[in-house]
């Protein structure tokens, strides 16, 4: 019989938490809002369709899509440094391991958007005059932007869980704070389970927010 005891991991540590739950925040926002900075720019530059532009655009895409965050996050961490000789902080290394995943899958969710408008629309577009700022802001991404927000959403939520890969180089986010709050009680259930209870009171919110948006596009 286990005695569960809850009590044990908050009494003491609530400045601990609390730091772990705001660095959570931080980094799940600050990589979601830069990764889709690079999404825009990206994929922008993708619908260039100049070989020379577009090339390193899909090397990129590639190597971040097809690799782990865990590994790009320890990568950036320990074997850059040795390569570029640039010693790269913790918080650092695992924001730009971060933002890069995010950005990798947003360029393509953005290039999906765009290229999904009907091009009759393009066409329509052209033959009333309008130049291709014109038509991209008043006809292309106002369609776009609709399409593109649900499975965005549902990437953030992704990203969101991706945070609790920043304890592999000790930044102090929520896992890592369970972390050290494990080796200090020895109370490695009620930790891990009062955890995911943060991250799902924190995350039930925005995933709903995403099926009600993808129920709206449906109908």
């Amino acid at each position: 019989m286990y005695n569960w005891d809850f009590s044990a991991i908050f009494t003491g540590y609530e400045a601990w938490w609390l730091k772990g739950v705001l660095t959570t925040l931080a980094y799940a926002t600050g990589t979601v809002v830069g990764g889709l900075i690079i999404g825009v720019i990206c994929g922008m530059g993708l619908l260039a369709k100049r070989w020379w532009l577009t090339l390193p655009i899909h090397i990129y895409v590639e190597v971040f899509r097809c690799t782990p965050v865990l590994v790009q996050i320890v990568w950036f961490y320990f074997a850059l440094p040795i390569l570029t000789g640039i010693d790269m902080p913790a918080w650092l290394a695992a924001g730009v391991g971060l933002t890069l995943y995010m950005g990798c899958f947003a360029t393509e969710i953005f290039r999906g958007g765009i290229q999904s408008i009907d091009k009759g629309q393009w066409q329509a577009s052209r033959a009333v005059g309008m130049t291709y700022p014109q038509m991209m802001w008043h006809i292309i991404l106002p369609q776009a932007i609709r399409r593109m927000t649900p499975p965005l959403v549902n990437q953030s939520v992704i990203q969101f869980k991706n945070t609790a890969l920043l304890y592999v180089v000790a930044v102090p986010d929520m896992m890592y704070t369970g972390y050290l709050v494990v080796s200090d009680t020895y109370r490695p259930l009620e930790v891990y389970t009062g955890v995911a209870i943060a991250y799902f009171i924190l995350l039930y919110p925005l995933t709903q927010w995403g099926k009600k948006l993808e129920a709206r596009r449906g109908n």
